[in-house]
C-alpha cells in the first residue's frame, strides 16, 4: 500500500469546505482567461495571420477532450483532492510524485513571471522601482491566500467578473465595429483575406501555431483542486466539463475573430496587446489605459490563483509522503500555511532572479517549465484510459460523467498532446523550452528514485476503481 499519513494527522489538518458555487464557478471562468489571450495572442496571430481563428479552435477542441478526460475521473473519484493523484491511482506513485512535483514546480515559476508582469503595468502610473511593486504583489496576495480559501475565493470571484465583463464588452464594441457600426468604411470582413489572404502563412503555420496557442488555455484543471474545498466537489468539476467548451468559443475564439475582422494582421505587434490595437482603431478613448487596467487584473488574478494552486498540490504531495510532513500542517482556517510561504519565499526568489538575471537564471527558470503542462495532460490522459480500462475489467458499470466515444476521442486527445511535444521539440521557437522542461522532468524522476522508491508500493488499479463508483 501507498504511504498515508497517520489517521489523526489527516483529520486535524483538513482542508475546509468554504468555497461556495459563485466562487468555483468564476474560478472555472477565470481559470482559462489570462494575460495569454490579452497579450500573448499577439504572437499566435503574427504567426498564422487570420487563421489564427482555426488555431484556437483546434486547441481548443484539444483542451476541452483533455477536461472531460479529468471530469470522467474527477466525479468519480470525488475522494481525491488533486487531478495529480489520478495519475498516481493509474499509473503508480512515481507518476503522482512526478506529475505532483511538476505541477508544482509549474505554478511557482508562474509566480514571479506574473508578479513582474503586474509591476510592469504598475509602473505606467506608480514610477517605483520594479522590485519594490513585486515584492508588495507578492506580500499581498501570500496575504490573501494565508487567510482563508474563501479569501482566495472571494478575490478570484471578483478578477474572474471583471475580465469576464471586460471581454463581452469588448466583443460586443468591436464586433458592432466589424459589421459596420461608426466605421467609415462600412463593414470590416474584408480584413480576413485582404492582406495575403486568410491563410498567409499557409496551412502548416496554422496547425504549428497551436504549440504557441495552448499555453494561454492552460488552468482549466485548477476547478479540481478548487472543487476540493466546496461543499459539492463533483457537481462542480461536472459543471466545468459541460460547460467549458462555451467559454473557450466565446473568450478565445470570439475575441480572436473580431479582432482579425477589424485589424489587419501584419499591424499586429509581437508582445503588444491586439486587443488595445482594435480599440485604438476605433478611436476608443483611453483605450490603452482601459486595456492595461484589465490586463493586470488578468496578472492578479493568475498570481493569486497560483499561490493557491502550488500550496494545495504542496500540501496533498505532503500527505502521500512526497514532500516533508510539516507542510500538511493547517492554521485555524484550515489552510496549509506553510506550504503558502514557501510557495512565496520560492516566487520572491524568482522576483531577484527576474530583475538581476533575466536573460539566464529566470529564462532557464521559464524554459524548464514550457513544456511541462503538456507532459502532465498527456499524464492525464493515458491514466484516463487506464483507469477506464480497469472499470471494465472489473465489471464496474459506467462512469457517471463518460468520456464521449470512448476510447477513439481518448486517443485523439494523447495524440495531440503528444503531436504538441514533437512540435515544441522541432520548431526553433520552442525547442529551447521542449530541451529544458525535458531536464526538469528528468530530475523529478531521478528525485523519486532517491527519495521515494521503494519506500511503499502503488496501490493495485483494480483496487482504486471500486472506490470510484461514487
Amino acid at each position: 500500500m501507498t504511504d498515508v499519513p497517520p489517521a489523526v494527522e489527516a483529520d486535524k489538518n483538513e482542508l475546509s469546505r468554504s468555497l461556495r458555487p459563485r466562487h468555483v464557478a468564476m474560478i472555472t471562468i477565470g481559470g482559462i482567461i489570462g494575460a495569454g489571450l490579452f497579450v500573448g495572442s499577439s504572437v499566435a496571430i503574427t504567426a498564422a495571420g487570420p487563421a489564427i481563428i482555426i488555431s484556437y479552435a483546434l486547441t481548443g477542441l484539444l483542451v476541452l477532450l483533455i477536461m472531460r478526460m479529468l471530469g470522467e475521473m474527477a466525479v468519480d473519484m470525488p475522494h481525491v483532492r488533486s487531478f495529480t493523484e489520478f495519475t498516481r491511482s493509474a499509473l503508480g506513485n512515481w507518476a503522482g510524485f512526478s506529475v505532483g512535483w511538476l505541477y508544482w514546480y509549474f505554478w511557482v515559476v508562474v509566480i514571479p513571471v506574473e508578479a513582474i508582469a503586474g509591476a510592469g503595468i504598475i509602473q505606467r502610473w506608480l514610477p517605483l522601482p520594479m522590485w519594490e511593486i513585486g515584492a508588495v504583489l507578492m506580500l499581498l496576495m501570500t496575504s490573501v491566500n494565508l487567510m482563508s480559501a474563501r479569501a482566495y475565493g472571494e478575490f478570484e470571484f471578483w478578477f474572474s467578473s471583471i475580465k469576464v465583463a471586460a471581454i463581452l464588452c469588448f466583443i460586443i464594441v468591436v464586433g458592432a465595429h466589424a459589421f459596420g457600426y461608426r466605421s467609415a468604411t462600412g463593414a470590416t470582413f474584408s480584413t480576413l483575406v485582404a492582406h495575403g489572404g486568410f491563410a498567409p502563412r499557409g496551412p502548416f503555420a496554422v496547425l504549428a501555431a497551436v504549440t504557441t496557442v495552448i499555453w494561454s488555455m492552460m488552468g482549466a484543471e485548477v476547478v479540481t483542486i478548487a472543487a476540493a474545498e466546496s461543499p459539492e466537489p463533483a457537481k462542480a468539476v461536472a459543471r466545468m466539463t459541460s460547460s467549458i467548451i462555451t467559454r473557450i468559443l466565446l473568450f478565445y475564439v470570439g475575441s480572436i475573430f473580431v479582432i482579425v475582422s477589424t485589424v489587419p494582421w501584419t499591424q499586429v505587434v509581437s508582445g503588444q496587446s491586439p486587443f488595445t490595437l482594435a480599440l485604438d482603431g476605433m478611436h476608443f478613448p483611453y483605450a490603452s489605459e482601459i486595456m492595461a487596467a484589465v490586463i493586470l487584473t488578468a496578472v492578479l488574478s493568475c498570481l493569486n490563483s497560483s499561490f493557491y494552486v502550488a500550496s494545495r498540490v504542496l500540501f496533498v504531495l505532503a500527505s502521500r509522503g512526497d514532500a516533508p510532513r510539516w507542510l500538511v500542517k493547517t492554521n485555524r482556517s484550515h489552510v496549509p500555511a506553510r506550504a503558502v510561504l514557501l510557495a512565496s519565499l520560492v516566487g520572491m526568489a524568482g522576483v531577484v532572479a527576474a530583475i538581476f538575471s533575466p536573460s539566464v537564471v529566470f529564462a532557464f527558470l521559464v524554459n524548464a517549465s514550457g513544456a511541462v503542462i503538456a507532459v502532465i495532460y498527456l499524464a492525464i490522459g493515458v491514466s484516463q484510459v487506464r483507469t477506464r480500462r480497469a472499470r471494465e475489467r472489473a465489471g464496474a458499470p459506467a462512469p457517471t460523467l463518460p468520456m464521449w466515444l470512448f476510447p477513439w476521442l481518448s486517443y485523439l486527445a494523447i495524440a495531440g498532446m503528444v503531436t504538441v511535444l514533437v512540435a515544441m521539440a522541432l520548431e526553433p521557437a520552442h525547442r529551447a523550452e521542449f530541451w529544458t522542461s525535458t531536464l526538469s522532468i528528468g530530475v523529478v524522476l531521478l528525485a523519486y528514485v532517491i527519495f521515494r522508491r521503494g519506500r511503499g508500493a502503488a496501490p493495485a488499479l483494480e483496487a482504486v476503481v471500486p472506490a470510484s463508483r461514487g
